[in-house]
């Protein structure tokens, strides 16, 4: 009787190195490599437009790696890995975990099924540091502010484990009679439009790529990340985020790796504020297992009785950056031409959409859905409610980020404008912030009429900001008279 296959079902750890799933299934002999397009149990939380092209080329990497034994399927996973296992005859079905709620569910309800075909099946972690169930307060129940669940929970739980080296040998199963198999492009993951080519141009999609900047930021930007990562014209953050959410590179390999480095490079301060950073992450995730709403719902619920406007037109001003304040639009642009943007930035735009143009949040997080490569939903959903003041640990409402001040603090030359809002190149510092304030002459010279080559500010701040006030008003408890 011949060797009966390990399938793999690759899903958010398009690796080979650190994926815990094929480095044990590859311990018990030869491997079947699987990836599903689920077309089923996401619904609304479909991966976006930017994150489809991302995936396209990911998976083309991976294929590459597996030397071109990647099979690829595109329906429910329920059905395609049952008739899978009956076809290969395979012994087990080994994948990592994902914590989205739809994919809890559908992994709990496929493991109950295959088990009770005396299939073995075994999940493990390979994208988070910590298991969400794992952290908790002296009392068993969780966490709802970051600073002492990392401080104390996460650190004084067991360390992240080493990651796993790349399976040696690694047996690959080449069956190419597989039912309803497809071609990668028979997926249809690249946009049509040449927004998809122009936006993955900024970027080494492969796993390789992933280690290289990590080694990169590691060894050149970590010295000046504390201070430098709020300034979005330097090179001073990791761009790991996109490699994180695809799984091309794994929190355990950034986090001993930079760990290593940094102590190398007696770096023992900038660590300490990048580990933060991954924490976040975390938490993130951690709220996302422990309150599965947060994706469309005020985690605080106070806010359901805010005033928040839904004006289509005001939020399609604000996605394509044309909204008259400079640094609001250069973070929309970059957004768009990058499927990116610097992290500082995300939270200056995203506090004009729901308290400048008191939009609601969820409009914003599914625009950063559909046009961030790095779009994550537990981070996605957990952000804009720390900005919006109504999620876990989040921001006071009452903190509006100007976009003017902020411009100026964090990107005092320009240059992060004039990269991304070219038309305003010409305007002296002075104004390139705020250019409804420079003067007709100097406006001019620049080549430049308010409302022509570059829009007048769409509200004025000020009211715009005493407006957001009175409305927070609305979502206190109403006081009830006595009778």
């Amino acid at each position: 009787m011949s060797e009966r296959p390990c399938i793999v079902w690759f899903r958010n750890d398009l690796r080979l190195a650190d994926n815990p799933a094929l480095f044990h299934a590859a311990a018990k002999g030869q491997v079947i490599p699987v990836y599903i397009w689920d077309v089923i149990n996401p619904g609304e939380w479909a991966p976006g437009a930017a994150s489809r092209c991302w995936l396209h080329h990911a998976l083309n990497s991976l294929n590459r790696n597996l030397a071109g034994a990647l099979r690829i399927f595109s329906g429910n996973p329920e059905q395609i890995i049952q008739r899978l296992v009956d076809t290969t005859q395979a012994r087990g079905v080994y994948w990592n975990r994902c914590y989205q709620p739809w994919a809890i569910k559908r992994d709990k309800h496929l493991k109950q099924q295959l088990s009770s075909y005396d299939i073995e099946v075994m999940s493990f972690n390979g994208s988070l540091l910590w298991e969400p169930w794992t952290i908790n307060k002296p009392d068993r129940t969780h966490y709802k502010v970051f600073t002492p669940y990392f401080k104390k929970g996460c650190r004084n739980a067991e360390a992240p484990r080493l990651p796993y080296p790349k399976p040696q040998p690694l047996r690959l199963n080449y069956s190419s009679d597989l039912p309803e198999q497809k071609e990668l492009n028979e997926l249809k993951l690249l946009d049509s439009r040449s927004w998809c080519e122009t936006m993955t141009s900024h970027w080494d999609i492969t796993e390789t790529g992933a280690s290289l900047v990590m080694q990169r930021f590691i060894s050149e930007r970590l010295e000046h990340y504390a201070t430098g990562r709020d300034f979005p014209a330097q090179e001073n953050t990791s761009y790991l985020s996109p490699y994180l959410a695809h799984g091309l590179i794994s929190p355990n390999q950034v986090w001993h790796h930079s760990l290593q480095q940094a102590v190398q490079q007696q770096q023992e301060t900038q660590l300490i504020k990048f580990q933060q950073e991954l924490g976040w992450r975390e938490f993130s995730y951690y709220q996302l297992f422990h309150s599965p709403h947060i994706t469309d719902a005020n985690l605080n619920e106070k806010f359901n009785r805010f005033p928040w406007r839904d004006d289509p037109d005001q939020q399609q001003i604000w996605q394509q950056g044309n909204t008259g304040f400079p640094m609001i639009d250069a973070g929309m642009r970059q957004l768009w031409q990058t499927g990116y943007m610097h992290n500082r930035v995300r939270m200056i735009v995203a506090s004009f959409l729901v308290k400048n143009q008191l939009q609601h949040w969820v409009h914003g997080a599914r625009w950063f859905w559909d046009t961030l490569v790095d779009a994550d939903l537990a981070s996605n959903s957990a952000s804009w409610q720390w900005v919006a003041g109504c999620g876990a640990d989040a921001a006071p409402y009452f903190r509006i980020f100007n976009p003017v001040t902020q411009g100026e603090k964090f990107d005092p030359e320009g240059d992060y404008i004039r990269q991304y809002v070219p038309e305003l190149s010409a305007l002296p510092n002075r104004y390139i912030h705020k250019p409804w304030e420079a003067p007709v002459e100097t406006l001019k010279q620049a080549g430049i009429t308010l409302g022509k080559e570059y829009p007048a500010p769409i509200l004025d701040l000020k009211a715009s900001r005493q407006a957001a006030l009175n409305a927070l008003e609305q979502t206190k408890e109403p006081v009830l008279e006595q009778q």
